[in-house]
């Protein structure tokens, strides 16, 4: 048998709690991208010009 090795009994409530950090931060990042374009399409409106389409992840890298 190997020595080294240690098992630890897993914590499901600090595994489940990573999950949900991990989703609440994600729900974050997307509702302040969603909100920062709507900045700028009501600021593009009052100037009266076309707003600018951001670019996207998936664009940038390809």
């Amino acid at each position: 048998m190997q020595e080294g090795i240690m098992v630890f009994k897993p914590n499901y409530n600090q595994q489940r709690a990573e999950r949900d950090r991990a989703k609440q931060a994600k729900k974050e990042a997307k509702l302040r991208e969603r909100e920062d374009a709507a900045a700028m399409r009501r600021r593009a409106e009052q100037d009266g010009t076309e707003p600018v389409a951001a670019e996207s992840a998936e664009t940038r890298d390809a």
